[in-house]
C-alpha cells in the first residue's frame, strides 16, 4: 500500500536522521580508511607519503595475513554452520509444549545479552587448563584440552565461545518463526503418515527459510567483525597466531603498531569480503528462500 505525504518536505524530514547517522558512522568513515590504504604514515601521522596500492599488495604476500584470512574463515564457517544447526535444533525442542519450559525459553536468551568480555571470561574460566571445572570434566574422559598452548584446540575455544554467545539470538528468531507457522500444514502432513523428521525436512524447514536466510546474513557479519572482544579477553590472537582474526589483526596494525595506512587496506579488504559473500548469499542462497505459506 502506497502512502501519500501532504507535505513534500515531511517524508525527507523523516528519513533524514537515519541518512545523518549512516554518512557520519558509515560513509565518511569509510571514506576516510580508502583514502588512508593509500598513504603510509609515520606513527604521529604528521607526515604521509602516497605508495598507491603498495598496501594492498603487502597484504597478500605477508602470511601472517594470510593465516589470519585462513583463521577467520574457518572460525566464520563453524560459527554459523554449528550455530545455526545447534539454535535450529534447541528451537525446536523449547517450541514442546512441556511444564516449566516458559522459563527455559526466557533464560536461553541471556547469553547474548552478555557483553564479549563477559562471556570470554565464563569460557575462559571454566576451560581453564589446570583448574577449570568444564576442563576437569573433559579430563575424566581420557581427553586434553588446553586452548592457552595449542592452537587448534585455541581456535576452537573462540568458535565454541562466539558459537554460545549467539545462541540467544538465533533462537529467539528460530522459536518465533516455528510458533508462526500455520498448523493446518503440519496436521496435513502427519493425516497424510510422514513421520517427524519429514515434516521438518519437507514442510517446517521449508518454511522457516526466510528465517533462516536473515539469520545466514547476521551471523556471518558478527563471526567477520564481532570477535574482537572474545579474543582480547582470552587469547590475544594465539597461542602464536591461530586465533590472529581479520578484525583482530587490524587492531593490532593499526592501534598498536600504529601502521595505520596499512591498517586501512585491511579495513577496505575486510569490508570487500563481507560485501562479496553478502551478496554470494542473496545470490544463491536467497534464491532458494520460500515467502509463501
Amino acid at each position: 500500500m502506497q502512502t501519500r505525504f501532504p507535505n513534500k518536505i515531511l517524508p525527507y524530514l523523516l528519513l533524514s536522521p537515519s541518512v545523518i547517522v549512516v554518512l557520519i558512522f558509515f560513509v565518511v568513515p569509510s571514506a576516510q580508511s580508502i583514502y588512508a590504504s593509500f598513504f603510509r604514515s609515520n606513527i604521529s601521522g604528521t607526515r604521509q607519503i602516497f605508495v598507491g596500492l603498495r598496501n594492498f599488495e603487502q597484504l597478500f604476500t605477508t602470511s601472517e595475513y594470510l593465516n589470519s584470512l585462513q583463521v577467520t574463515l574457518l572460525f566464520a564457517l563453524f560459527v554459523v554452520v554449528v550455530g545455526l544447526s545447534l539454535s535450529l535444533f534447541i528451537a525446536m525442542v523449547a517450541n514442546q509444549r512441556l511444564r516449566g519450559f516458559t522459563i527455559y525459553r526466557t533464560l536461553l536468551i541471556w547469553p547474548y545479552a552478555l557483553s564479549p568480555n563477559i562471556a570470554g571470561t565464563i569460557w575462559a574460566l571454566m576451560l581453564e587448563p589446570t583448574i577449570g571445572m568444564a576442563t576437569n570434566a573433559i579430563n575424566t574422559l581420557g581427553l586434553h584440552f588446553d586452548w592457552r598452548g595449542n592452537a587448534t584446540h585455541a581456535l576452537l575455544f573462540i568458535a565454541l565461545a562466539a558459537t554460545w554467545k549467539m545462541l540467544g539470538y538465533n533462537i529467539i528468531f528460530f522459536l518465533a518463526g516455528i510458533q508462526g507457522l500455520p498448523t493446518e500444514i503440519l496436521e496435513a502432513g502427519s493425516v497424510d503418515g510422514a513421520n517427524a523428521w519429514t515434516k521438518f525436512w519437507k514442510i517446517t524447514f521449508p518454511l522457516l527459510s526466510p528465517t533462516t536466510f536473515f539469520l545466514l546474513i547476521m551471523n556471518t557479519l558478527y563471526a567477520f567483525f564481532e570477535g574482537f572482544g572474545l579474543i582480547h579477553v582470552t587469547t590475544n590472537g594465539g597461542p602464536g597466531y591461530a586465533t590472529d582474526l581479520l578484525v583482530y589483526k587490524l587492531y593490532r596494525d593499526g592501534f598498536i603498531a600504529m601502521n595505520t595506512g596499512f591498517a586501512s587496506a585491511q579495513s577496505v579488504v575486510l569490508l570487500f569480503i563481507v560485501a562479496s559473500l553478502t551478496l554470494l548469499q542473496f545470490r544463491y542462497a536467497g534464491r532458494r528462500v520460500f515467502y509463501g505459506a
